[in-house]
């Protein structure tokens, strides 16, 4: 199922929560929606579900206007945070739900949902269990609970909001490779909701990045990390870097020195460089960037470093290999290998 948001806008009391904002989802696709608290995300995700009507404009699923449509009409499934299971109810009959409450003319056989409820129950890897209660179960196996809870009704838009907010690290982890699992195995199309980028580069096949009510970017994870459109996007999806300079005569300056970066098309005057960390060569001083180290830790295989730079010590960030002789108060001279230019704020 196709789902198109155009122009919407979202007032609560008079305060803009969404500002014109349109987004294709692709049937059968994973979108992400990222960004920090207070973006819009999850107004966005409410609004598709129908849990909250747009101000202005229109969501239509495939052909159909369903800007007025109640989430029953719109046959939405919705995964929370915090699981929403009913603690009274066996994990079976949980699942089973959404299927037992649906009007008459609708409602399977119970023979029927039982049969399907058992067949997701073993597609979340939960089989046996049928029989427990909420409590009896761990975090992820309750939110695997839910998503099945949520395909029970056969939905034609698959929403989770934080799915995995509340679990640890390594659950999470784990989670995420499943859920990637489920959705190739049944072609949903899915919109999750997460401030966690790191989620959101693994599972989605698109991103969509949201800041202050609007959409920053949309695009392949590869494409919104390797090639961000603006300042918001760089420095919220991975790790980066910015320092202001000067471009003049086709170079870019920091401080007074060209620093061996060719200003392509920008503009002469003011601009913002950004780089990530582990973009960058190290080099002689000679036309480079280069200050004094003034913290350093271990990530991974590699030292991250703190540099100040320049007359008002700049703070940066790059990696060094682990065994590199550096210690603090040394100086580094360095260039980024790929980097982007953005006009001063």
């Amino acid at each position: 199922m196709e789902v198109r948001v155009q122009n919407v806008r979202k007032e609560f009391d008079r305060f803009p929560a969404l500002h014109d904002v349109s987004l294709d989802i692709r049937s059968g696709e994973l979108i992400a929606l990222l960004g920090p608290s207070g973006s819009g995300k999850t107004t966005l995700l409410r609004l598709i579900a129908g849990l909250e009507m747009p101000t202005q404009g229109r969501i239509f699923f495939g052909d159909t206007d369903a800007s007025e449509k109640t989430v029953q009409e719109r046959n939405i499934g919705f995964v929370f945070q915090h699981y929403a299971l009913f603690r009274h109810m066996t994990i079976l009959d949980n699942i089973a739900f959404g299927l037992k409450v649906r009007p008459r003319s609708s409602r399977p056989p119970a023979g029927e949902i039982r049969r399907r409820a058992l067949e997701l129950l073993d597609l979340v890897q939960l089989a046996g269990l049928e029989k427990r209660y909420p409590s009896q179960l761990s975090g992820g196996q309750r939110q695997r609970v839910a998503l099945a809870r949520a395909l029970a009704i056969e939905p034609a838009v698959l929403l989770l909001d934080e799915p995995f907010g509340a679990l640890d690290a390594q659950v999470r982890r784990e989670l995420r490779k499943w859920l990637r699992e489920i959705h190739d195995r049944t072609g949903h199309t899915t919109v999750f909701v997460t401030h966690d980028q790191e989620e959101a580069l693994e599972l989605s096949d698109r991103l969509c990045v949201m800041s202050q009510g609007k959409v920053e970017q949309v695009g392949t994870p590869d494409t919104v990390y390797d090639h961000p459109t603006s300042p918001f996007t760089f420095g919220f999806i991975g790790e980066s870097s910015e320092l202001p300079v000067t471009i003049a005569n086709g170079e870019v300056s920091f401080d007074g020195r060209a620093i061996g970066i060719a200003a392509g098309n920008a503009a002469p005057g003011r601009a913002r460089l950004f780089f990530r960390p582990h973009d960058v060569e190290l080099v002689e001083a000679d036309a480079a960037l280069s200050g004094l180290i003034t913290t350093s830790r271990r990530v991974g295989g590699t030292r991250r470093v703190e540099l100040a730079l320049g007359s008002e010590d700049h703070r940066v960030e790059v990696d060094l290999p682990f065994d590199h002789p550096a210690a603090e108060q040394a100086r580094i001279a360095f260039r980024p290998r790929r980097w982007k230019l953005f006009p001063a704020a």
